[in-house]
């Protein structure tokens, strides 16, 4: 997972970088969503990692992309077609958003409780963890009744398991050390 990482983030801060010099952020960030879901493509997966000459895989691939990419998107993928890049694609664009998020102090939070929370219990949480992060945070709210009770809170590399589970599982540990 590291190693996709350090891969796609070259191609995403380029990308970024292109963006914003040329006010096309949201433009970007389309592009990238489509051409990651098409190397995802259950088709088009195995042309990704087998023996196509780069010119004709990034031929092919923009093809299928059609329209949806722009000509500096293009550029883009036959950069990454040359590099035998084009499988990172899906990295690459969820790195682009996060540093949008970034670069509009925003980030998504991830919140998984046992029961559904009520909008005001999300606003709570929102107001909270924004104070905390001083950025505008977005949340993604999902239910796992395994958590008993309480939630698990993810931003970015915070996380606030606040459940009954994760309590046990806590004290299960001091116990046993």
């Amino acid at each position: 997972m590291a190693e996709i990482t350090t891969i796609a983030r070259p191609y995403a801060k380029a990308a970024f970088d292109f963006a914003i010099e040329n006010n096309a952020v949201d433009s970007w960030a389309e592009m990238l969503n489509f051409a990651a879901m098409v190397s995802e493509n259950e088709t088009i997966k195995p042309l990704l990692a087998g023996g196509l000459a780069s010119n004709k895989l990034a031929e092919l691939f923009i093809g299928v992309c059609g329209e949806q990419v722009n000509e500096q998107g293009q550029n883009l993928l036959k950069v990454m077609a040359e590099n035998g890049r084009l499988e990172v694609l899906p990295a690459v664009a969820q790195q682009f958003v996060e540093l949008c998020n970034e670069w509009a102090k925003e980030i998504e939070a991830t919140v998984v409780s046992a029961v559904e929370l009520t909008s005001e219990q999300q606003q709570d949480i929102s107001v909270s963890l924004e104070k905390r992060l001083a950025r505008k945070v977005k949340l993604n709210c999902s239910i796992d009744a395994s958590l008993v009770a309480g939630v698990i809170i993810t931003a970015g590399d915070l996380v606030i398991d606040g459940s009954v589970r994760g309590k046990i599982s806590r004290l299960s540990d001091t116990l046993q050390s």
